[in-house]
């Protein structure tokens, strides 16, 4: 009984070999969804739901390889929540590398006017910015200041007569100790 049960835990394939496909899995499946656009993330369809599941079980296979231990499965758990938080920090510290990752949000309508360049770049049909005006209360493109495509996938409106709100620069202000 004992060794059957720790032979589940054994790998057959060196750990540095699984952090490696695990990373490329990772990389590679991060350049595909971002290739993807923001519209495909955004927007999960039954569809998309079953090509998820799919890709996620090619790419088990791809990232741990013939070993089918529970010690490997792990490990590659660890090293994809150890990618995970190091594109993240790397997010944080270097804006370039956060729009790589990341994207930028889209503009979609300006002044009333749709952006058809971006329109076209983002595969967005103007009944879908129009749906996302009416979700906001606006039923008329001209009530529009602008419509952006956030890189999560949703539509942000920001009608005509919304409130603009400026705010001043932070300035830093230094606290001098009195000496009694």
């Amino acid at each position: 009984m004992l060794p059957g049960l720790i032979s589940i835990f054994a790998a057959s394939i060196p750990f540095w070999n699984v952090a490696l496909r695990t990373i490329l899995c990772y990389v590679g499946m991060l350049v595909l969804l971002r290739l993807a656009g923001k519209r495909e993330i955004g927007q999960i369809t039954t569809f998309d739901v079953v090509v998820l599941l799919m890709i996620g079980n090619a790419v088990q296979n791809a990232m741990v390889g013939p070993d089918y231990s529970v010690t490997t499965g792990l490990l590659a758990a660890v090293v994809l929540v150890i990618a995970n938080y190091v594109t993240a920090s790397l997010g944080l510290h270097s804006p370039l590398f956060h729009r790589a990752v990341q994207g930028e949000p889209t503009l979609l309508v300006s002044h009333g006017s749709f952006v058809w360049t971006s329109l076209r770049r983002e595969g967005i049909d103007p009944d879908e910015v129009l749906a996302a005006m009416r979700e906001h209360g606006i039923d008329n493109l001209s009530q529009v200041k602008s419509a952006w495509l956030e890189i999560d996938g949703s539509i942000s409106i920001v009608p005509e007569e919304a409130l603009t709100i400026r705010t001043r620069p932070v300035r830093r202000v230094r606290f001098l100790r009195h000496r009694g």
